[in-house]
């Protein structure tokens, strides 16, 4: 259902991101991948060299609209069209309020939030005027509970989950669908972690979240999946 449909996935240099531009170009999309480093030629050569030739990436700011402008427009070109996007960018600090500098603060709404927004509305008209596409932003599971040590973290996601569902109401008369994928805790770099090491080996890994977008993309143009919330049996949570 995904082969030869277009797609953008944004923060997709390492970790889900990573995993999402592999499962996807596994499926047969043409892709257009986006990070904030030259790692993300690195992860178009890696694809290409499996035989995935429909691959381009863009070394681009999320939360410069004017940037992210032309690199639509570019993946349009190249391509001929958009389907999906994939909001997976994302940056985390875990810190004390009080000791939580308003420079980091920013940058986390800079990315988590500005980049969401940005993202989608650029691709809005392209999606309004085929009347179809898919936004999907890969979220947390603590936009529907509350942490210590991740006031910015949190309140981010919080921001992201209103953003979407009012988003979703926005546009659903273009049929164009909106929803949001929360995971707890996944084994990857978030946060200047490792990834791969023994305290994670029972954690989400990347390839889980990545089914899950894959599934939400590939639903029947009626269905329109509002959230997943996908946790690690071992993760014990707040149910609400």
């Amino acid at each position: 259902m995904l082969s030869n449909q277009v797609a953008i996935v944004t923060g997709a240099s390492r970790g889900i991101g990573k995993a999402i531009a592999h499962e996807l170009a596994e499926k047969g999309m043409k892709l257009a991948l986006i990070g904030s480093s030259n790692e993300i030629h690195k992860v178009e050569k890696e694809l290409k060299e499996k035989g995935f030739e429909h691959v381009v990436g863009f070394q681009v700011d999320v939360a410069n609209e004017e940037a992210v402008e032309k690199m639509i427009a570019s993946t349009i070109e190249k391509f001929g069209g958009l389907d999906l996007l994939v909001n997976n960018a994302g940056v985390g600090f875990f810190k004390l309020v009080e000791e939580t500098p308003l420079d980091e603060w920013k940058k986390v709404f800079e990315v988590n939030v500005q980049g969401v927004f940005v993202c989608s509305k650029a691709v809005l008209p392209h999606m309004k005027e085929k009347n179809a596409g898919t936004i999907i932003t890969i979220s947390s599971d603590v936009a529907r509970y509350t942490i210590a040590n991740g006031s910015a973290y949190t309140a981010t996601k919080y921001a992201v989950q209103g953003f979407s569902g009012s988003l979703a109401q926005e546009v659903r008369e273009y049929g164009i669908r909106v929803g949001t994928v929360n995971p707890g805790m996944v084994d990857s770099y978030f946060n200047n972690s490792e990834e791969g090491v023994e305290e994670k080996k029972d954690w989400l890994k990347g390839k889980d979240i990545a089914e899950a977008v894959a599934y939400m993309a590939s639903a029947p143009k009626h269905m329109l999946i509002d959230e997943l919330v996908i946790h690690p049996l071992v993760q014990n949570y707040p149910i609400s």
